[in-house]
Order: structure tokens, then sequence, then C-alpha cells
């Protein structure tokens, strides 16, 4: 069996603490890469992703790395959500304590189609899929009562929901549209229930979905370039949402916490000037 990351550096800061994981689809995911993390804290998991993305991924393995269940969910479906919080709680026998959506699909990205040639229905759909499926996974989980007191809801963006990233397309409106609603709900469940609700915006990584994306590659070291401390990888990110997921940051929420080694916040930096003058 597969030996999980980071052995040498846990800390159980999630010991006791269980959670439900959406999205891993392979090793590349954040998602995996996240699930992983969480256990070699000290947590408990369910995963879960949908049925089609099941059969094409190998979630399976992850699954018994982790002696995780896998619970298959539309996350445009509400039975499906509602049939994935019953049965992870009685998995866990009570209530869950995080949840990390790490979800997205960018239909008129994948058709080729560019932002000034949209399909609003397959924009309905991305919008569907990668944004509002967050509101249906937290109103869900608030109508259910299935997050315990001070549990953790994180969910992953990148920052071309501020800025113009002209290949990103429709998917720049769709993490804008995720990081409201985490600003929206994380109101209503933190004066219901004390839920925390923020998104990570996370550096560029070659997952199988973002490897997708036009002109990806040129990207990733241009980000490289532009960030003082470089990309943020798929682990490192994992780590954050440890941190997240635990009690040293009960008192964050409804921010975009960019994790980026500090591309969001430079200007130009020497290297990529650097290489503008050769």
């Amino acid at each position: 069996m597969p030996k999980l990351i980071f052995e040498q550096i846990a800390h159980n800061l999630l010991k006791g603490k269980k959670g439900i994981i959406f999205g891993a689809l392979d090793d590349k995911s954040i998602a995996w890469r996240t699930a992983l993390r969480c256990v070699e804290e000290g947590a408990e998991i369910v995963l879960t992703n949908a049925p089609i993305a099941l059969r094409m991924g190998e979630i399976n393995k992850l699954a018994e790395t982790c002696k995780a269940p896998v619970i298959p969910a539309d996350v445009t479906n509400m039975d499906d959500l509602a049939n994935l919080f019953n049965k992870s709680m009685e998995h866990f026998g009570g209530k869950i304590d995080f949840v990390h959506h790490s979800v997205a699909m960018g239909m008129n990205i994948r058709k080729g189609r560019s932002y000034t040639d949209l399909d609003y229905d397959f924009n309905h759909k991305t919008f569907d899929i990668s944004a509002m499926s967050l509101h249906r996974v937290l109103q869900t989980a608030y109508k259910l009562d299935a997050l315990n007191e001070w549990a953790s809801v994180i969910a992953l963006s990148y920052i071309a929901s501020q800025r113009v990233f002209p290949d990103y397309g429709e998917m720049a409106d769709a993490k804008a549209l995720l990081e409201s609603i985490a600003r929206s709900f994380g109101y209503h469940y933190g004066t219901h229930k004390k839920v925390r609700v923020n998104t990570i915006s996370q550096s560029p990584v070659k997952t199988t979905a973002g490897g997708g994306v036009k002109g990806f590659d040129g990207f990733m070291s241009y980000a490289e370039k532009m960030s003082p401390l470089g990309n943020a990888t798929a682990d490192e990110c994992a780590s954050y949402a440890v941190a997240m997921f635990s009690d040293l940051t009960k008192m964050v929420t409804m921010q975009n916490l960019f994790h980026d080694g500090g591309f969001s916040f430079t200007g130009v930096s020497k290297p990529v000037i650097d290489q503008m003058e050769k």
C-alpha cells in the first residue's frame, strides 16, 4: 500500500476531525493531495466525485490509501448531495468538521469556444458545476444541520476572478461567483453556527483539468518568474487547506486567501523584466 506523504512533519492538527473531500480525480489533483494530507494529520474522510469522474479517475486507489469510503454525488443534483451528507454522517457517527470543494468544469473552454463566442447553455452548466455547486453544498449542509460548530469549508479559486487572463474565459466569471458565494454564505453560516467559509486562490498547478487551458505551460512559467516565492505546489496547497481546517484558524471566514507565492501583489519582477529585455 502506498505510504502517505509528509509523514515526517505531521502534527495531528486534524486529529478527531471528520471531513468530505470533493473532486479528487488522480494524483495530480489538489483534492487528491489534500485528502492524503488531511489523513496524515489525523482526520477521517469521505471521498466524493461525480459518477462519470469516478469511472474516469483513480479514486479507488486513494480510497484504499486513506481508508475512506467513496460516495458518488453529482454536485448539480440536490438529492445526490443530501444522500452524500446523510451517508457521511452515518459513516462518521456524527456531524462533519470540514469540507473541501475542488470542483470545476469550463464547458466552453472544453469545446474550444472563446469568451466572445460563448454558448450560453454551456455557460450555464459551467456556472452550475464550478460555482453554484458550492451554494448547493452549503445549503444542503445547512438544512440538514450536517456541520459541527466551527466547521471549516474551503473552495479552490484562482486570481483570474479579479484580473484578466484572456484564455481563462468563462471560468474567470465562475470563480468570481464562487468567491461571492463564499462571502455571502459565510456570513449566514457564521451567524447561524460559527461555520467558516473561505476560498483559496491558488497558484497555477498542472492538474488534469488545469492542463486543458490554452497556453497553460507558458503561463505557469510566467507565474513562476513573477512570484517572489515561486508557484505554490499542489502539496503546499494541501498543507494550507489543513491549516484552514484546523482550530488554528477559527476566526478566519469570508476571505479569498491568496496562496500563490506573492504573485497576486507583484506588479513586475526582475526575472520578467530580464526576459523581456533579451
